[in-house]
């Protein structure tokens, strides 16, 4: 038996986030080991956790998701580093460091678990037959985008900015042109409503592979990206609070915050299941 935790990602509310699976001393199974559990739990990303194999690390993560195996992704690093610290782990320095297959991931502990946003793997223009195909996908009219570009760290995000928060929130999706695509939407509450939420931005992130279609409760890596772009280009300011999954019934909130030539990326995480796995 190991020790396993679910754990609540990006809220501090009950249920309101993106759960993720995480098993603990998990240095003696094996890739099908992982693979079968992970499809078995059917949530969005399980992780695995065992002794480094780099010297600067504190532990090694392997993330998983139902299809494969994942280098990085934004809120598994945030539960892990979580659930880590919380079975008792001690990080060598004032900062976490988790090696992952994309490398080591430095994960900062105030004021919550945030980790710095990686580099996009593509950027710029979006070409005129995939923009195309995103607004056909999203059922808006093209005059509704305010500015579109590929914002992606690699699981193939373009991102699409429509100005407001309504406009994101009146989204209504056709699944069958989704095909491949995977896209972010993004818009700006107005000060009174940004008040009321506690966040500036209203985010939702959709994916497909051509076979399946979904929404995803609260995205760090779409998150990550979306920042790099808006910050970039003055859009959005260096620090802002993002809503995403309230269209499915979460309310995830991610902070944002560009310091130092970093854009980090943070949010709560809460263990709401704590337990033992047979594997």
């Amino acid at each position: 038996m190991l020790p396993f935790r679910q754990v609540d990602v990006f809220s501090s509310e009950p249920w309101l986030g993106n759960p993720l699976a995480v098993v603990h001393d998990a240095d003696g199974l094996s890739d099908a080991q992982m693979a079968d559990f992970a499809r078995w739990t059917n949530l969005s990303e399980t992780t695995f956790l065992s002794a480094p194999t780099d010297p600067g690390a504190d532990y090694r993560v392997r993330i998983w998701t139902i299809g494969g195996e994942l280098p990085f992704a934004g809120h598994p690093t945030i539960g892990s580093a979580h659930a880590w610290l919380e079975a008792g782990g001690v990080p060598r320095g004032e900062a976490v460091i988790q090696e992952c297959g994309a490398g080591l991931v430095t994960v900062r502990r105030s004021p919550r678990l945030g980790f710095a946003a990686p580099p996009m793997t593509r950027s710029g223009e979006v070409d005129a037959e995939l923009r195309a195909r995103i607004v056909r996908a999203l059922a808006i009219d093209e005059s509704a985008v305010v500015d579109m570009a590929w914002a992606d760290n690699g699981p193939g995000w373009v991102g699409v900015d429509l100005g407001s928060a309504q406009a994101v929130l009146d989204v209504v999706p056709d699944i069958a042109a989704f095909a491949d695509l995977k896209v972010t939407v993004i818009g700006r509450h107005n000060e009174a409503r940004a008040t009321e939420l506690g966040a500036d931005v209203e985010v939702r992130a959709f994916y497909a592979d051509g076979r399946d279609f979904g929404e995803d409760p609260v995205t760090g890596s779409a998150n990550a990206a979306l920042a790099q772009w808006l910050i970039g280009t003055g859009a959005l300011p260096d620090s802002y609070v993002a809503r995403q999954g309230s269209v499915i019934g979460r309310e995830g909130r991610v902070h944002i915050e560009a310091a130092d030539g970093e854009v980090w990326v943070s949010g709560d995480a809460v263990t709401r299941v704590e337990g033992s796995v047979d594997l």
